[in-house]
């Protein structure tokens, strides 16, 4: 595998060219680059399996980045400081990311991560696609299954319910999809697109909720006609939030 190093901290892009020297031998570094017009061309001269990419570039971000390429037939690990919306949509997306500074097992994790996704470079482009619409607004999500990944718009989700460390997704179309991550993990995702958490298992997407019957934490009725429990301790965010909704 060929894999290019693009981050404008020179003592960043030292310490990755370290961790893969050390861990992954069969991986071989084609060359660096510290902005995105650099960037751009070493892509387009080395054709790289692989991208450790920072977000945050001296002339542009990684997403003005890859939005200038046409052909889109690597995979990326993001390696950046933390930044809430950037971090986001790279969620969104289900591609790899590792936080400044760099914690080497979370990035041999991540490599390994790449090097069994290789092959499925059809995948790769969705999930880069992905990414770059919903750079402005979120609007798409690319959730994980056992059989590999579902792109799904957010507004067709009605509500997610976890099942140990899986989350059942029902849909609009009545279908549902057992994605292969925690509750925990969209709760913080979806937060910011009408999804609130009314039961330590249930998040529910506000704009579905057909009626709510009173109660101690009260019961929600879905568009679906599923019933979804809301807990006491979650009930008085439920209700605020559904007042901001009209």
């Amino acid at each position: 595998m060929k894999a290019v190093i693009i981050d404008d901290e020179n003592d960043c892009r030292q310490v990755v060219e370290t961790l893969l020297n050390e861990h992954f031998s069969e991986i071989r570094i084609c060359g660096q680059a510290a902005s995105v017009a650099e960037g751009r061309e070493l892509i387009m001269n080395e054709n790289p399996d692989v991208l450790l990419l920072d977000i945050e570039l001296g002339d542009g971000n990684a997403f003005d980045l890859l939005g200038g390429l046409n052909k889109l037939s690597f995979q990326v690990i993001f390696i950046t400081a933390y930044e809430q919306y950037a971090i986001q949509a790279i969620r969104h997306s289900a591609i790899d990311y590792i936080l400044k500074p760099v914690d080497p097992q979370a990035f041999i994790q991540a490599i390994d991560k790449v090097k069994r996704m290789s092959d499925n470079i059809g995948l790769l482009s969705k999930q880069i696609k992905v990414l770059l619409e919903n750079r402005s607004d979120f609007n798409r999500i690319a959730l994980p299954t056992l059989e590999g990944f579902r792109f799904v718009n957010i507004d067709d989700i009605i509500h997610c319910k976890a099942e140990s460390n899986y989350t059942w997704f029902h849909l609009k179309n009545n279908e549902k999809i057992l994605v292969t991550k925690t509750l925990k993990e969209y709760d913080e995702t979806l937060s910011e697109k009408y999804f609130v958490r009314v039961h330590q298992s249930h998040l529910i997407n506000i704009k579905y909720v057909e009626k709510y019957i009173k109660g101690e934490g009260g019961t929600v009725v879905m568009v679906d006609g599923s019933e979804v429990i809301v807990s006491r301790r979650r009930k008085d965010r439920f209700l605020r939030m559904m007042k901001g909704r009209f």
